[in-house]
């Protein structure tokens, strides 16, 4: 009968074990990496000038002046210089937003801004318009290339609940329909520029 030998296993030397486990944790931490690096960076805002009171939510409508610009300083939107609504003391000068009806990073910038600041915005691409060309809709020209990162000098004229807002424009709406000459021309356009009572407000303009 024969008699099968056994072979003992070998000890595993300290210095092997070493480099195993470093391996595994280089492996791990590569992989983090990897994972951190596919995240979106986040939206950099600099305060220009320090604003008071609470921050925007998403209930809230942000009234605001504001340019942006290609990283290369090109500009591809800004506010207008004259008033949005037809009648002062009514609603904040300014564009109005809600944070959930604009771009995803024009929005992370909002929720961290307080009335009368001025801030800077750095939205990278990701955050933006990603890979899609915007173009301007008359000329059919590229305005925002794909890819690109956009900055917006933004001033906060005020941050109003939305539905205080909405009941606001339609006091202004039923104020120009009693002004002689107005008509139902200029009830109309009270509610055109900023759309207070739209659901999706204006956004920077998606070219």
């Amino acid at each position: 009968m024969t008699e099968i030998t056994r072979v003992p296993l070998q000890p595993v030397a300290k210095g092997v074990l070493t480099k195993l486990w470093l391996g595994v944790l280089f492996v791990a931490l590569c992989s983090a990496g990897l994972v951190w690096a596919s995240l979106p960076k986040s939206v950099d805002v600099t305060t220009v000038r320090a604003g008071s009171g609470r921050t925007p939510t998403k209930d809230d409508l942000v009234f605001v002046k504001y340019v942006g610009k290609l990283a290369n300083g090109k500009e591809f939107d800004r506010s207008p210089n004259e008033p949005v609504f037809p009648i002062p003391g009514i609603l904040p000068d300014g564009v109005p937003f809600q944070l959930d009806g604009t771009i995803p990073g024009f929005a992370e910038g909002l929720s961290k801004v307080q009335q009368g600041g001025k801030y800077r915005l750095h939205i990278p691409a990701a955050k933006a318009y990603g890979a899609e060309d915007k173009r301007n809709p008359q000329t059919g020209e590229i305005d925002i290339p794909a890819n690109s990162d956009l900055d917006f000098e933004i001033e906060v004229m005020g941050i109003m609940p939305r539905a205080e807002a909405q009941q606001r424009a339609q006091q202004a709406q039923a104020m120009l329909q009693q002004t002689p000459g107005a008509g139902a021309e200029g009830a109309a356009g009270a509610s055109q520029p900023g759309k207070p009572s739209s659901e999706t407000p204006p956004e920077p303009k998606k070219k």
